[in-house]
């Protein structure tokens, strides 16, 4: 096996493991793998591994990776902070957008022809300038993503913020998506768990996990 294929193997081991552990069906968690800084012949390589889901959090790269693996069939995730002038061009090649975070980006996101699956991003620290939504400004968000036409609301993403035991974020992280689901009962989902916290996540729930390094290896130079 190659180096890829060995990382990928443990960590999908590492998944199904957490799963047990939480009592939970692996086939119901998704592995987004992130590929920032990565060529295009490592995600060419992890598609002939079965990787079916790539997340990317820059436009440019990923705009440009997307049109050379058209040919693929990989659904696209965009995972990182998004300008509102740059949103009609992510849409037109992104399946799922994680990012949402506030109302000028939904309004950006509208469209009348066609949807976009998304995650309404909330921020787990006290400091502003991070991305996401603040949990007291959740629900008027979420909210406007339910009216907003062209976007189908999948459920909440977030991040663990540093200094803190991972799971107790995700614990927060996990109430908050109940809040949530009263009002998009069908909004389920999470987005949470990366590299180093994946498992902690998947015991709180996570849907939806966003690796990079754990299977990808060491972003070039």
């Amino acid at each position: 096996m190659s180096d890829l294929a060995t990382r990928l193997a443990s960590v999908r081991v590492g998944i199904a493991d957490a799963a047990a552990e939480a009592g939970r069906d692996p086939a119901g968690i998704t592995t987004i793998v992130v590929t920032k800084f990565q060529p295009v012949s490592l995600i060419a390589q992890l598609a002939e591994l079965g990787v079916t889901d790539v997340g990317e959090n820059r436009h440019q790269e990923a705009q440009a990776k997307a049109a050379e693996l058209a040919h693929l069939g990989l659904r696209w995730h965009f995972v990182g902070q998004l300008q509102s002038k740059k949103a009609r061009q992510v849409r037109a090649y992104a399946s799922v957008i994680h990012s949402v975070d506030r109302v000028g980006l939904v309004d950006a996101l509208r469209s009348e022809e066609a949807s976009v699956d998304c995650f309404v991003q909330v921020n787990l620290t006290d400091d502003p300038g991070r991305g996401g939504a603040q949990p007291e400004h959740l629900e008027p968000l979420v909210e406007h993503v339910l009216d907003t036409p062209g976007l189908r609301l999948l459920g909440l993403m977030a991040v663990a913020p540093l200094g803190e035991p991972p799971r107790a974020a995700f614990a927060r992280a996990r109430t908050l998506s109940e809040r949530v689901q009263r009002l998009a009962p069908g909004a389920g989902a999470l987005s949470m768990g990366m590299s180093h916290d994946y498992r902690e996540a998947i015991l709180e729930g996570a849907t939806h996990l966003r690796i990079g390094t754990a299977i990808t290896g060491n972003r070039p130079a």
